[in-house]
């Protein structure tokens, strides 16, 4: 069950009430899909790239990304590929200067992201990993897991997340990324972005 959270900057999120966590700071959703994800994601955003934005959820941070894309970078390719487990996510309103960027095509895949993104052909130039926390969602945050994200990444590519636990940054190194810390929206800790470098 689900049900719709307004937050600072008037965009609206949704609280899971079986998790007891919204599936975004309730500071602003889309003020963190584009400090969190999209903006910290910018020198990526260009040419032909693609873009998994795992727990795609809402789908804010993709829209968030789309915009940013195409504010910079008219003349590439953006394919964007969401994983999500819960088809039946109810829609939101989404404030009118988002719309555009909302309505943009998405692939999204449906099931558990740890077996579905090991089916995927393409590999990413930029990541977003957005499940509820690890103390909620733990699976969603192991080595395994990042590792296997990793392994679908192209060298030279960046992966953001809300989270700085020291476990997820811990799980991200053994994985194999750089990790740095991201901006601080609305908390004390900051974001987290890792990177797959050239080998």
């Amino acid at each position: 069950m689900a049900k719709q959270i307004k937050t600072k900057d008037n965009s609206v999120t949704l609280l899971n009430e079986s998790l007891n966590e919204t599936y975004h700071s309730t500071s602003g959703a889309i003020e963190e899909s584009f400090l969190k994800y999209a903006i910290p994601a910018k020198e990526y955003l260009k040419g032909n790239i693609v873009l998994f934005d795992v727990c795609y959820g809402l789908g804010y941070n993709a829209a968030a990304a789309v915009q940013v894309y195409f504010e910079q970078y008219t003349a590439g390719s953006l394919k964007i590929i969401g994983f999500e487990i819960d088809e039946n996510l109810p829609n939101v309103h989404v404030p009118e200067y988002f719309q555009d960027a909302y309505s943009y095509p998405v692939d999204v895949i449906y099931g558990d992201a740890r077996k579905t993104i090991l089916n995927v052909k393409e590999k990413a130039d930029v990541v977003f990993l957005d499940p509820f926390s690890p103390k909620k969602m733990p699976d969603l945050w192991t080595k395994e897991f990042l590792k296997s994200i990793y392994d679908k990444m192209k060298p030279n590519s960046i992966l953001c997340t809300y989270s700085c636990a020291r476990s997820v940054r811990d799980n991200l190194k053994a994985a194999g990324f750089v990790v740095e810390d991201g901006p601080k929206v609305a908390r004390r800790g900051p974001s987290t972005i890792a990177r797959k470098l050239f080998k």
